[in-house]
């Protein structure tokens, strides 16, 4: 039978991520099955798979809590080529350990460098979005796999913020914000621009708006890739607001959002909080399926 017609294989999931993928599944026209996890006294996990596999599996696992889930991934894909498994796809909406991309003194351990030899040892491809890449071009040298696949949040969010806002000014937090920013105001017509950030400390930031963009009475979108602490968006709110902005809003792939960060990003005065779903949170408004199902059929199924 040729590979186009063969079974396009099962998505595979843990229970937290399942109904994201089992909507991946029915939109690719692949079956799914839920991963068991049991977890000991001593910390140590043990998965269950299904006990037969096909030949082709995708696994969901966003690695938004990545020290466990780097374990659970290594588990699993061992597990997956024991029963046979021959081309296993990481589909992982938020990946991980990418910011630091070099050593900025003398011993720092390269995560990036070090975590993607690491994917590449367990899976032939990799598929994520938004990955926060600054010094590498592609995420193939991030990852070494032989597939691998960045997709962006930014148009689906930019089409969200269209249905929302009108006459909008999209502005990134920072520089490195202005592939995102650029992206998603091509689309639109929107004027865009990024903030300059000089960091202090991981929540010490101070923020210089773009000098050519007039936002005084306007709409301000303020978008980037991931959310963490909320200190630069916050900044950046203080700023928009003294500048005259009749309104700010916040539109962001990745929803960490960690501690009170939300809530802080809500007393700076942002009206509204828009995510996109690669990490479940409660200000998720837009569904990345649709966008990594297409993926899928053109780099896992059609491959």
């Amino acid at each position: 039978m040729p590979a186009h017609d063969a079974t396009p294989g099962m998505v595979l999931s843990f229970e937290e991520d399942r109904e994201r993928a089992v909507s991946l599944a029915q939109t690719c026209g692949m079956a799914h099955a839920t991963v068991a996890r049991h977890r000991f006294p001593d910390g140590e996990i043990k998965l269950t798979l299904p006990a037969s596999l096909p030949p082709c599996v995708v696994l969901w696992r966003g690695l938004e809590y990545p020290n466990e889930r780097l374990t659970e991934i290594l588990l699993l894909a061992g597990a997956a080529r024991d029963l046979g498994v021959r081309k296993l796809t990481l589909l992982a909406p938020y990946l991980a350990y990418m910011r630091q991309d070099m050593a900025f003194s003398p011993g720092e351990a390269v995560s990036q460098r070090i975590v993607g030899r690491f994917l590449a040892g367990l899976f032939d491809a990799v598929v994520t979005v938004d990955p926060h890449l600054h010094r590498v071009a592609t995420l193939q040298e991030a990852v070494p796999v032989p597939v691998a696949v960045a997709l962006s949040g930014a148009p689906v969010l930019a089409a969200h913020v269209a249905q929302r806002r009108s006459d909008v000014v999209l502005i990134g937090p920072d520089e490195e914000a202005m592939q995102w920013v650029e992206q998603a105001a091509a689309g639109h017509g929107w004027a865009y621009g990024v903030c300059r950030k000089v960091r202090h400390g991981d929540r010490n930031v101070s923020i210089a708006l773009p000098e050519d963009l007039d936002v005084d009475g306007r709409a301000v979108v303020l978008m980037d890739d991931v959310a963490s602490s909320g200190h630069t968006l916050v900044k950046a709110s203080h700023a928009l607001f003294q500048a005259g902005a009749r309104s700010v809003d916040v539109a962001v792939t990745h929803a960490l959002f960690a501690g009170d960060a939300v809530e802080r990003i809500r007393e700076a005065g942002v009206a509204e909080i828009w995510s996109a779903d690669c990490i479940p949170h409660a200000t998720n408004a837009v569904s990345m399926v649709t966008t990594l199902a297409r993926a899928l059929h053109a780099h896992h199924l059609n491959a």
